[in-house]
């Protein structure tokens, strides 16, 4: 699947960084350039901080330990008015930090030398996309999980009457967690509805789904799967593959076969799957000199590019929005990004896409959520099911106290 090796995409690192600092003979690495995101897990943070160092750029970004998910992102970037660059979040994301919904926060004009690369990924001449994502279901095809059965649902929300056991999440913030719920709710759309234009039967399920799910407090699915603690799981696709490579590190009975599965396998799911793509993004921070600004476009075009973002991709299993990485490091799309999206459906009675539609209402969902305390963390505490029939969703799909 790949066809390159860590060791030449590490020279072709070097090679870039060499060109790169002759061409522009300056050194930037003077000016901390302050970086938000919600891709900064510690290895992710620890690898762009040192790759950036060897390409003559000083940055600061906070790993997940400090900023845990999308709306911590944004909401710290908005508060602190310190940034320079902002990567990943998601499209709704991406749609309002565009449309000016945040007060504090403005992207900059922008035109990569990079821009015709990532062809549809891209809020012209403001945000460029990194990666493409999407969420997946898995199971164990061994004695601890379906024994050999095969599951094919036709919509994401079937695991409910699948009949095996499944990991849920146990809180309602984060990215993976609202592309689950996203993935979950898309059978239910429905544009009349007061409940944040999903059905009744839609939170009805979404409530199954989390009352009769296993939460073992992993933060992700993968883990419980790998252990064998439950049959059928969730994860995202970027760190699939790695996951599996060393899955033996953290079990007894390992999921086997990374890209010829040998005990597990993908859900066969008609409707697909839900993507988003992640994007970078230059903030104008108010008082930065035209120096420094600089700097922050050198790192931003630096960031993009083919090159560094197939070492990232090698690196973390991503899949790029930038053709040309692709053809860097794949001699074939990978499985797991050859999945219908469904976020590009139209949503019926609308002329949204599903991706869209999920901006529009992703608000009202998470109040909706949080006000009926979905996905709760300790079973014993677990809240009482709604009385579906006599709920004010003008209430619900407000904040608390609004």
């Amino acid at each position: 699947m790949k066809k390159v090796f860590s060791v030449v995409l590490a020279l072709l690192m070097v090679l870039s960084v060499c060109s790169f600092a002759s061409a522009e003979g300056k050194d930037y690495s003077g000016y901390t350039i302050r970086i938000y995101s919600n891709s900064n897990s510690t290895e992710r943070a620890t690898w762009l901080e040192n790759a950036a160092k060897a390409a003559g750029f000083t940055i600061s970004l906070d790993d997940n330990s400090v900023i845990s998910g999308d709306t911590a992102a944004i909401q710290a970037a908005n508060e602190n008015k310190d940034g320079d660059i902002i990567f990943g979040l998601n499209e709704t994301r991406w749609s309002q930090l565009v449309n000016g919904t945040y007060e504090n926060l403005k992207v900059m004009d922008w035109t990569p030398t990079w821009a015709d690369e990532v062809g549809e990924y891209k809020y012209d001449g403001k945000a460029y996309g990194l990666v493409i994502q999407n969420v997946l279901m898995l199971y164990r095809t061994d004695e601890l999980g379906t024994n050999g059965e095969t599951l094919s649902f036709e919509h994401w929300a079937d695991i409910v009457d699948c009949g095996y056991t499944w990991y849920r999440q146990g809180k309602v913030g984060g990215t993976t967690n609202s592309n689950i719920n996203s993935a979950m709710l898309f059978p239910f759309a429905d544009p009349e509805s007061p409940a944040g234009g999903i059905s009744v039967e839609g939170w009805k399920t979404l409530w199954n789904y989390c009352q009769n799910g296993i939460y073992t407090g992993d933060s992700y699915g993968f883990d419980p799967l790998n252990r064998g603690e439950v049959q059928v799981s969730t994860f995202y696709s970027s760190s699939l593959y790695g996951n599996v490579d060393s899955a033996a590190d953290s079990s007894e009975h390992p999921l086997l076969g990374t890209l010829e599965p040998e005990n597990w396998a993908l859900v066969d799911i008609a409707d697909g799957t839900y993507y988003i793509a992640e994007y970078l993004g230059i903030l104008d921070r108010e008082g930065r000199t035209a120096e420094e600004t600089e700097a922050v476009v050198a790192f931003a075009e630096w960031f993009g590019s083919a090159d560094t973002q197939a070492e990232w991709a090698d690196e973390f299993d991503s899949f790029p929005c930038n053709t040309a990485a692709v053809a860097e490091i794949y001699d074939e799309t990978p499985a797991i990004y050859t999945i219908k999206n469904f976020a590009l459906e139209t949503v019926e009675g609308t002329d949204m896409t599903y991706a869209e539609y999920v901006g529009e209402h992703s608000s009202e969902w998470t109040n909706i959520m949080t006000n009926l305390g979905f996905y709760w963390a300790d079973n014993s505490a677990a809240p009482t099911e709604p009385d579906w029939d006599n709920l004010d969703w003008s209430v619900l799909t407000q904040a608390a106290g609004e």
